[in-house]
């Protein structure tokens, strides 16, 4: 008697324990479904560039407190679309990644509203010895004559000035990959420019040898410097001249000595006579002539 009742209330707690955890998982996943949206994320690596198929998008749940800005949630939306940035598997697609609707693929699809790309002639130096990737910031420098006025006239000096200061590289040569980070000694550096900087990059290319200089991704600093001249570089070493400005004047006719007059040497010069000692006079007259001698 007393184990069929201890089995009866075994048995009633076994069905309520159930109840109670098939209430439980209903009411969570009620939860889960009602704070969760679905978002298109990439199911394979997906380079920039590329057109977006929807064999490359899949719809997965993420929960709506966490939603990435500019997240899709329309395949159909999708289809065709360019993508402006390298996309990595399982990472969702926002709109940031996107180049605009209709955009064609090509190098002109990452280049942002605005803006221009301008390729540079580089070597292996002036490319940061292949450091220079896709997605790297860089400074460029020109090294030219400066002309300057002075006290003494207008003279030329060396002088290696920064005259764009983070500058996004798109491409080296012909690829635009950003995923490798192994350096890559190329002949051209594709920039992204401002139509001002293109100008300006023209020109330093034109007047001088251009430099590239690789700097931090994150430091938005910018250099404010005068540039280094040869009088800025060795100042402060001892034995240093600086080199004499050239002093640019117009010729002033030289007019001709005159002539001089012909010096005579104390050789040359005659001697003087010395005066006759004064002798014995006798005057003589013959006839009508009358003379007179001296003895």
């Amino acid at each position: 008697m007393r184990n069929t009742r201890a089995l009866m209330m075994i048995g009633v707690a076994l069905v309520l324990a159930l109840a109670a955890v098939v209430v439980a998982a209903q009411w969570i996943a009620g939860q889960s479904g009602s704070n969760s949206n679905k978002v298109a994320v990439a199911m394979l690596d997906i380079s920039m560039g590329a057109r977006l198929t929807p064999e490359l998008v899949n719809m997965v749940d993420w929960p709506a407190g966490s939603m990435p800005a500019g997240a899709m949630s329309d395949v159909k939306a999708l289809e065709g679309r360019i993508t402006r940035g390298n996309i990595q598997r399982g990472e969702p697609i926002t709109e940031s990644k996107l180049a605009p609707a209709g955009t064609q693929g090509g190098l002109s699809s990452v280049v942002a509203e605005g803006k221009r790309a301008m390729t540079v002639r580089v070597n292996d130096v002036v490319g940061v010895a292949g450091f220079a990737l896709p997605g790297n910031y860089v400074d460029i420098l020109v090294n030219t004559n400066s002309d300057s006025r002075g006290d003494m006239g207008v003279r030329e000096q060396a002088i290696s000035k920064i005259v764009l200061e983070r500058i996004l590289v798109l491409a080296v040569a012909q690829e635009a990959n950003r995923d490798d980070t192994k350096p890559k000694v190329v002949n051209a550096v594709t920039l992204e420019l401002t139509p001002e900087q293109v100008e300006k990059l023209d020109l330093a290319r034109s007047v001088g040898t251009l430099s590239l200089v690789l700097r931090n991704q994150i430091d938005p600093n910018a250099a404010n410097t005068e540039g280094a001249t040869k009088s800025s570089l060795l100042e402060g070493v001892p034995g240093a001249v600086a080199a004499a400005p050239v002093r640019h004047e117009p010729a002033t006719p030289v007019s001709a000595p005159p002539p001089q007059q012909p010096v005579a040497s104390a050789a040359s010069a005659p001697k003087p006579v010395p005066p006759r000692k004064r002798g014995d006079e006798v005057e003589v007259i013959k006839g009508l002539e009358r003379s007179s001698q001296q003895f």
